[in-house]
């Protein structure tokens, strides 16, 4: 362990740019003074940023979730059915899917997370047919969606290997991966929460798959579930190998677990300021990512203004559709102004970004914000009035 009087010379190397070891960071994590490592962290994020880094970023974008019928039964998903539940279980069918994306292109969304169940019948066919029909009716739309877990099922119900699952989606219109189902990497963990899915390293090893077919992707972690800080600190020590090797990892998002409606039963819950620890810490330790995400959504607006101040860069997005981690009892909502006062209020200058996390709108002038109350997260199938995106499409009634 590092002695204490040593901590804040490790601080300083990092906060100088300076490469941290796993043991190192997990010190860090444990026993630095709070404000310290933030002040590290944003010195590290300042500096990567320089020019710009009075500017905090956001999104819009819309998380389709195509099926709640999955066959991994995470003991910490709300949102699963089994497939042999019928009256839990539900698929949406194309136009159904077609007319939340010209909602999203009319409240202007730029990016689809496509999301769901690893569904026994859903294969890599599947996923060509749907990202297809989205590219062709709205070729603006950023597919940004799935992760290693649904690549290593789709693969499998196709019987065809994972590089050739990745390379057909791609082509298909996927433009790259969101990261989801690292959950948590190390072996303890994983097997204790997520039993059926695949091993943190087959996880990682899909996605440096995906790096080098030229598919970049994001990363996650899921903390709360009964994890130690050193198997927290084990997550990015993997992550950051992988990066090394690839540089496809765009960004690092951790969140945190919510204990509604889940085998898990919220019987562990990380705290808001083991939360900030770890955006710090991930911030200094991850020197080879760049860009650190906040989740306002399960930590809430408070928190998520904060994690501005502790290395994060990015407070991720208006989410006009989400059902998963709602599920599981995150409340959090927000609309554009208030995102856009949240990142103002924290000292930042609010830009709407790309999902390559180029500034479509910086908001530099408050008498110039955008005013549209229809931009609300977690909308779902709200009908838009007089939508211009795709006439054709019908939008489904209110519900």
């Amino acid at each position: 362990m590092t002695e204490k009087a040593d901590l804040q010379s490790v601080l300083d190397r990092a906060a100088e740019g300076g490469r941290i070891t796993p043991e190192e960071a997990l010190d860090l994590y444990r026993d630095a003074p709070l404000h310290a490592l933030g002040a590290a962290a944003d010195a590290v994020r300042r500096r990567r940023y320089a020019g710009t880094e009075h500017i905090a970023t956001y999104i819009i974008e819309r998380n389709i979730n195509y099926t709640n019928v999955c066959v991994t039964a995470c003991k910490f998903c709300a949102f699963y059915a089994p497939p042999k539940d019928t009256a839990k279980g539900w698929t949406r069918d194309l136009d159904d899917i077609l007319r939340r994306c010209a909602e999203t292109v009319e409240l202007g969304g730029t990016q689809i997370m496509f999301q769901g169940g690893h569904h026994p019948d859903y294969g890599v066919e599947y996923y060509e047919k749907h990202f297809k029909a989205i590219k062709d009716a709205f070729p603006q739309l950023v597919i940004h969606s799935l992760g290693a877990s649904e690549v290593e099922h789709m693969a499998r119900i196709s019987g065809v290997s994972v590089e050739e699952a990745i390379q057909r989606i791609h082509a298909a219109g996927l433009d790259s991966f969101a990261g989801a189902g690292a959950e948590l990497l190390p072996e303890r963990p994983r097997k204790a929460i997520a039993p059926l899915k695949e091993s943190g390293e087959r996880w990682l090893e899909i996605m440096e798959t995906a790096h080098n077919l030229g598919v970049e992707s994001t990363s996650t972690m899921l903390m709360g579930t009964g994890e130690t800080n050193a198997e927290r600190i084990e997550h990015l020590r993997m992550i950051r190998e992988v990066q090394d090797r690839t540089g496809g990892f765009r960004a690092f998002i951790p969140y945190l677990y919510q204990p509604m409606n889940n085998h898990l039963k919220g019987r562990t819950q990380a705290t808001i300021f083991e939360y900030l620890r770890m955006i710090a810490i991930s911030r200094l330790f991850m020197d080879n990512i760049a860009h650190i995400q906040g989740s306002w959504l399960t930590t809430g607006q408070d928190a998520g203004q904060l994690t501005l101040h502790y290395g994060a860069d990015d407070l991720g997005s208006i989410m006009l559709e989400e059902n998963v981690v709602s599920a599981a009892g995150a409340k959090h909502r927000s609309n554009l102004q208030e995102m856009i006062d949240m990142i103002r209020t924290a000292g930042r200058v609010p830009a709407q970004r790309s999902t390559t996390y180029e500034h479509l709108v910086v908001h530099d002038d408050p008498a110039n914000d955008p005013v549209d109350a229809r931009v609300v997260s977690h909308i779902s199938s709200t009908a838009i009035e007089g939508g211009t995106a795709h006439p054709e499409l019908k939008i489904l009634a209110s519900n």
